[in-house]
């Protein structure tokens, strides 16, 4: 093992524990009656920010929401959060949301995110995998203020739409490329 190796290993494996704390807590701290507020709440805050995110809920044939994902690296890091599948105002289902990530990267910081499901093909996805990665299978628009200024109600096209929102924390850029969703039992 050469010099940069010994020096890093250490910061490495400090920052491996930090993130697995941060993720045990998060994931052991939220009951499904928590999850259904949270989501509800974060919806809001979300529909306040992103009008069209409001417009997209009225004609999407479905709505995962993660009210509060925690990401944390250094080198190494990763990213956990706990939702709900929203038809209408009924929560359907539960899942998490599971990122793993390597590369010139410091930092922890939270955020929401809701992913609107437009199609069939989106729904089907969802269900009929152990685990729906982003990225992969139907398309998903990631909608930033760029994005939302081109679209309307009369031009979505795409299998699902994203909305990140409510950051905090100090860490440089957030992406749902390669997240892994996946039910759980509440």
């Amino acid at each position: 093992m050469n010099i940069v190796q010994k020096r890093i290993l250490p910061i490495v494996l400090a920052t491996l524990a930090l993130v697995s704390a941060s993720f045990l807590h998060s994931a052991s701290a939220a009951t499904a009656e928590d999850l259904n507020t949270d989501s509800r709440q974060a919806l809001q805050i979300l529909y306040k920010s992103q009008p069209l995110a409001e417009k997209l809920s009225q004609t999407a044939k479905a709505v995962l929401v993660f009210p509060n994902i925690v990401k944390a690296g250094l080198v190494f890091g990763g990213s956990y959060g706990e939702g709900v599948l929203m038809k209408g105002e009924k929560v359907e289902d539960y899942y998490n949301s599971v990122a793993g990530s390597w590369g010139l990267q410091i930092g922890a910081q939270s955020y929401g995110y809701a992913v609107f499901l437009m199609s069939d093909k989106a729904m089907a996805q969802l269900a009929e995998t152990s685990g729906w990665e982003i990225g992969v299978g139907p398309t998903v628009v990631v909608v930033d203020e760029g994005v939302a200024k081109n679209l309307s109600t009369s031009t979505l096209q795409d299998d699902a739409y994203a909305f990140i929102f409510d950051q905090q924390g100090l860490m440089a850029g957030v992406s749902i490329e390669g997240t892994k969703i996946s039910r759980i039992r509440r």
